[in-house]
């Protein structure tokens, strides 16, 4: 009687199913480095209320927290194409649609929906460094974006980092649904393996295991910066 898992398989699987680590890790850390960019300006907007822009943050990040990344996919996967298409038609350009690959539309999906969620925890993370700092940074004659570059927001990296660094695992394992739109990612060559042999139990496993062990070495790399920021921090005051 054969068990319920075929350990052989699922070691043989491994290698090919490893391919997809690379496009995954690239889809979180490409996508995440916009997000950053969109949630730090969306959560400068909010704390210095800009007019009309405020607005548009606010519809932005309400309708991203509030429809699911896969449906983001498939908005970015059909939406983008159709937008260029118009665009082709309205201006005369020539721009060919099908010699984008299906990853940028990932990218952009990705990006975006990192950056609603960064938006809150930017500005939550800003807020919580003691006004007090900025105000006297001004009176030494500093401007508002010296304060910021070289004031406020290191300190509010070192309040943000657990929530940023729980933000980007999150996204490297919603990296998963990117094979919705044909990109060959870690769960994408599993079940291009899977459909092959119809073994999906045994390759969906491999693929967990995958997931929970790069998961595990970021939470590992996450902590030692945060130590090390803290570190750095007793060293500053301690002087």
């Amino acid at each position: 009687m054969k068990g319920i898992l075929d350990f052989s398989y699922m070691i043989q699987s491994v290698p090919t199913i490893a391919k997809g680590i690379p496009i995954s890790i690239s889809i979180a850390v490409i996508a995440f480095g916009f997000g950053i960019m969109i949630g730090l300006i969306g959560a400068l907007v909010k704390i210095y209320r800009i007019p009309f822009l405020k607005e548009i943050t606010n519809v932005y990040v309400s309708f991203i927290r509030g429809t699911p990344l896969l449906v983001q996919i498939f908005l970015s996967y059909y939406g983008i194409p159709l937008a260029i298409r118009h665009i082709n038609e309205q201006f005369g350009t020539e721009w060919n649609i099908s010699f984008i690959p299906a990853i940028y539309f990932i990218y952009v999906a990705f990006a975006l929906n990192a950056g609603a969620y960064l938006t809150e925890t930017i500005r939550a993370a800003i807020m919580a460094v003691d006004r007090g700092q900025l105000e006297a940074s001004y009176s030494v004659g500093m401007t508002t974006y010296q304060s910021m570059r070289q004031i406020i927001l290191p300190q509010a990296l070192k309040v943000g980092l657990p929530n940023i660094g729980n933000h980007f695992i999150a996204m490297l394992k919603d990296t998963s649904l990117a094979f919705a739109a044909s990109v060959p990612e870690i769960m994408g060559m599993a079940k291009i393996i899977a459909g092959r042999t119809s073994r999906f139990f045994e390759v969906y496993i491999v693929a967990a295991l995958l997931y929970w062990l790069i998961c595990i070495v970021l939470e590992r790399l996450l902590a030692v910066l945060e130590r090390r920021l803290r570190r750095n921090e007793r060293g500053v005051k301690h002087d």
